[in-house]
């Protein structure tokens, strides 16, 4: 059975890493192209071509996430079929190769996979997307996005005041971009404003510098309400709001590592703000990488199908529409579970529930039936 399996995996690594190579040439080529109007633009003085094309390579750990799962299911179907088109695969069943024997070989192969993907999008994607920024940030700037036209807005509470804050932009040395602080009593009404034009988050605390806050006496005061404006170089404002969690709200949140997203989630509810939308996004990067272990399954009834006469490329073609399908089903819960307010793991894991139970139905037809 080791030389089976080594046979299998051998096969199966070689034609996911093939399609891999592939998908990622193409989106290396149109991420290229998208670039190269911002080269030589005023603005970018000094981005050049070899500046867009790392930049360009920067972005590849990211779409590997992204494509790892389907070339998983593209490469596993082209081998499963490859082989019972040469009849191959019927020496190996009688070989000693049962069908719950593969089924346990591909999902172990699968594990694999499962672990390449999530170590992938937790640790090489986030840190290759930070250099890509950091490096584009040399020419323009800025390294985060803002949201619309406001920004960024994150919300705590500290005794019996809460605070609103808003947040332009994030810079490249990871300072914040002319941060607003509101400040609301016990009784919900505006009693100060901080504003700054910029800010560093240090050691449980913003350090605001140039900051200029306006206090508010207005409450029984009649026709004396009065504004109090102070000046400082730099102004400490103590606060749990940490940099990854500016990160998450200015980026987006299927950009961000698991643990960052679970401590923003645990942010907003403890500050009484909805988190449907993270918590949803924090359940899909959690199943998402075992949905490596679905293609595996989906691939495997193609090595009981009989075609000789016929070429692979139609079932490898159904293949890729099977894999579309089930990303085009996963962003779908997604929308309908946050407008429908479902429960996020459900909503994460119900397309792969659903595609393991119609290909392992599938599989079991199969085998019953041969």
């Amino acid at each position: 059975m080791k030389t089976i399996r080594r046979l299998i995996y051998t096969e199966v690594l070689k034609a996911v890493a093939f399609v891999a190579l592939g998908f990622l040439s193409l989106f290396f080529f149109f991420d290229f192209v998208d670039e190269l109007g911002d080269i030589g633009k005023p603005d970018t003085l000094g981005y050049g071509a070899p500046q867009a094309l790392a930049y360009v390579a920067l972005l590849i750990p990211s779409h590997l996430y992204e494509l790892l799962p389907i070339a998983v299911l593209i490469g596993t179907i082209f081998v499963m079929a490859r082989l019972a088109q040469s009849s191959e695969y019927t020496i190996l069943r009688t070989s000693g190769l049962g069908p719950w024997r593969a089924l346990r070989s591909l999902l172990v192969l699968g594990a694999g996979f499962v672990v390449l993907t999530f170590a992938i999008g937790d640790y090489v994607a986030p840190a290759a997307d930070r250099a890509a920024q950091l490096l584009k940030a040399r020419f323009q700037g800025d390294v985060f996005a803002t949201i619309g036209t406001t920004g960024a807005w994150l919300k705590e509470k500290q005794d019996d005041k809460s605070y609103a804050v808003n947040v332009n932009s994030m810079n490249r040395d990871g300072s914040l971009r002319s941060p607003r602080i509101f400040v609301f009593d016990a009784q919900g009404f505006v009693s100060d404003q901080i504003s700054a034009s910029s800010a560093r988050a240090v050691d449980g605390a913003w350090v605001l510098y140039e900051a200029e806050r306006q206090h508010y006496e207005t409450r029984n005061a009649g026709d004396k309400a009065r504004v109090f404006t102070t000046m400082s170089p730099e102004l400490r404002w103590p606060t749990t709001l940490t940099q990854e969690m500016v990160s998450v709200a200015l980026l987006k949140p299927d950009r961000m590592p698991t643990i960052d997203l679970f401590e923003y989630i645990r942010h907003l509810d403890a500050n009484g703000q909805t988190a449907q939308r993270y918590e949803i996004q924090f359940w899909r990067k959690v199943f998402y990488p075992l949905s490596c272990l679905v293609m595996v399954v989906l691939a495997l009834p193609f090595a009981y199908l009989h075609f000789r006469q016929s070429g692979i490329t139609t079932y490898v073609f159904g293949g890729v529409l099977i894999g579309i399908s089930f990303f085009l089903l996963n962003n779908v819960f997604g929308y309908i579970g946050n407008l429908s307010n479902w429960l996020p793991w459900l909503t994460a894991a119900a397309p792969g529930l659903i595609y393991s139970v119609v290909s392992l139905a599938a599989f079991g037809w199969l085998v019953l039936r041969r």
